[in-house]
């Protein structure tokens, strides 16, 4: 409970902002969901919050927002990653809260073109073609079954950490395939989870898949990135280890990302039908 004391603070900081700003406040988990969004919003109308913290950046962006309409305040939105949400009963539901399109904001990017052209950069077109799979298929079907155990974990309260896992150490750098036993293994270790049984943890595994599921619902864009960057050092590319961190991947693909793909999402038309029913408030540029 402590966690949340400080949302009432947050939003007392944004109930003070409005006697100097009359446009909307968009809430956002972290910096770069505002970096991301800030590309794309009317900044004469509309200021971007980054609220984030434990228990996650999500839930206390959510709470931000609960206090903000409890207290009929105006001109508030928020937008957050839909994780797990849409594969299973959220708690969670507002005319002022939108999610993302998939699981977080980097599979919406590594769902668009902007992929295509960081592939295009950092990767090898002789390799590619020796590699014979597509590159966004590949990525997801070794995503899938890291993304279904971090579900299991948070349905099962198993409290098993990912956050650090090496990806070297379970996905082939030259296929790109994945090793679900020695995966179970290396966040069994990292959460030093020795009591787990490894042979239960795989059969749950194989239990909660399903060909249902939407894999860009399942799979965690951050998982993604970190296969990518392996597949672009050998696999599909080249590439020196420096040139492909995590997290100048991530960086490439914001770069890479443009109006006309953000114009075509959900997200998109969820921030417009909202501005069509606050007015006056505005979120986006005209141009946008």
């Amino acid at each position: 409970m402590r966690e949340y004391l400080s949302v009432d603070r947050e939003a007392n900081a944004i109930r003070l902002k409005r006697s100097s700003f009359s446009g909307t406040f968009l809430l956002v988990e972290g910096r770069s969901d505002k970096i991301f969004y800030e590309r794309f919003i009317d900044k004469a109308g509309c200021e971007v919050v980054t609220v984030s913290g434990k228990p996650s950046s999500k839930l206390r962006v959510i709470e931000v927002l609960r206090i903000l309409e409890n207290s009929s305040f105006q001109g508030v939105l928020a937008i957050v990653d839909a994780d797990f949400d849409r594969l299973e009963t959220s708690s969670h539901h507002s005319p002022n809260l939108l999610r993302t399109d998939t699981h977080d904001l980097e599979t919406m990017l590594l769902n668009s073109f902007a992929l295509d052209k960081v592939i295009a950069e950092f990767g090898s077109e002789e390799k590619i073609i020796r590699f014979g799979r597509d590159v966004r298929t590949a990525l997801l079907e070794a995503g899938t079954s890291v993304g279904y155990l971090l579900w299991i974990s948070q349905r099962d309260e198993l409290n098993l950490t990912f956050d650090g896992i090496t990806f070297r150490k379970f996905i082939d750098e030259q296929t790109l395939q994945i090793d679900e036993f020695r995966l179970i293994q290396e966040v069994k270790n990292k959460s030093q989870a020795f009591s787990l049984e490894s042979e239960d943890l795989q059969q749950r595994l194989t239990s909660q898949k399903s060909s249902s599921h939407d894999p860009w619902q399942v799979c965690c864009g951050h998982d993604l990135v970190e296969i990518l960057s392996l597949g672009l050092r050998k696999a599909i590319g080249s590439s020196k280890a420096s040139d492909v961190e995590p997290i100048s991947l991530e960086c490439n693909l914001r770069l890479a990302y443009e109006e006309t793909y953000f114009r075509k999402t959900q997200i998109y038309l969820g921030i417009r039908t909202w501005e069509s029913n606050n007015q006056p408030f505005k979120v986006l540029r005209n141009d946008t």
